[in-house]
């Protein structure tokens, strides 16, 4: 059996508008409507499956859509427990797609209330690696503090990806630090490396970041990424590929690294693996893997 892995975060409703002009104010602009499942963390979860790695994930979504996003992630092959809101909707997203630039606007909706308390022994006792997002952070870094202790007891490593730099910006540097302290891997861009380090020259971010994770991923999307631990990181190229939408890059990178690690890479070798999941993301619209509805 391979080593599973556990996704715990946001699960999203999408919708994905790529311009096909200038933006014109008080007026209609021609563009590309698409609506798809995402968020953060399910999408990773969903890249992890396709880089065939064993994925359980636990969210929360408004109890009517608790099938529809189930069903979506067991299309592309995670194993999905999903807690129904009955008081929420389930969160949206709008991303206004432009070239390599994306804008998002955020309606958190069920997933606000989605504690790490809510993950139990039992899950933790079946995983080797424990994955979550920033975002998950608003309100909930205690509850992250005590899964990552629960993970640890039980063997687990865990993993976290801050979501963005504006996130890291939001929950407050302190609270997202004493978060890294706690984590085994990290998987950031240049942009939120730089908040947290405070540092701007790639190698010395990752550097910086190494002192506080014992893995870290850096990634800087065409420019590949650094991995590696404190005085041995590495450069991993990014793989070439037609850009058609950047969304979920880092999600399918983070992926793609994780299993690999799971499965017993060196980290330079599991960036490889993502380098590879992440030019299939981006040769796409949307955040997941093709099949996901």
């Amino acid at each position: 059996m391979r080593p599973r892995l556990l996704v715990v975060g946001d699960v999203i409703d999408d919708i994905v508008v790529r311009p096909l002009r200038a933006i014109r104010t008080d007026a209609d602009t021609d563009a590309e409507i698409a609506n798809r499942p995402g968020g953060s963390a399910a999408n990773a979860a969903s890249w992890m499956a396709a880089a065939g790695g064993d994925v359980r994930f636990r969210g929360r979504v408004a109890a009517a859509d608790v099938e529809r996003h189930a069903a979506a992630l067991r299309a592309v092959g995670v194993d999905a427990m999903l807690d129904g809101d009955e008081e929420v909707p389930t969160g949206t997203i709008v991303l206004i797609v432009e070239g390599n630039h994306r804008t998002m606007l955020t309606q958190r909706g069920a997933n606000a209330r989605l504690s790490y308390d809510h993950v139990d022994d039992a899950e933790l006792r079946e995983t080797a690696i424990v994955h979550a997002t920033g975002y998950g952070l608003d309100g909930h870094a205690d509850a992250y503090g005590r899964m990552v202790a629960r993970a640890h007891a039980f063997g687990a490593r865990v993993s976290l990806n801050p979501g963005s730099a504006g996130t890291v910006e939001d929950l407050g540097l302190p609270t997202m630090l004493a978060a890294l302290d706690a984590t085994d891997i990290l998987i950031a861009n240049l942009d939120e490396g730089r908040v947290l380090t405070g540092r701007y020259a790639p190698e010395e971010v990752a550097a910086a970041l190494a002192e506080r994770c014992p893995t870290i991923a850096l990634t800087m999307g065409e420019h590949g990424s650094i991995v590696g631990s404190a005085g041995a990181l590495a450069r991993v190229p990014s793989q070439r590929t037609e850009l058609v939408d950047p969304t979920g890059a880092g999600d399918s990178f983070g992926a793609g690294f994780l299993v690999g690690l799971a499965d017993g890479l060196a980290p330079a070798a599991a960036a490889e693996q993502g380098a590879r999941m992440a030019a299939r993301a981006v040769a796409q619209v949307g955040a997941r893997p093709r099949g996901a509805a």
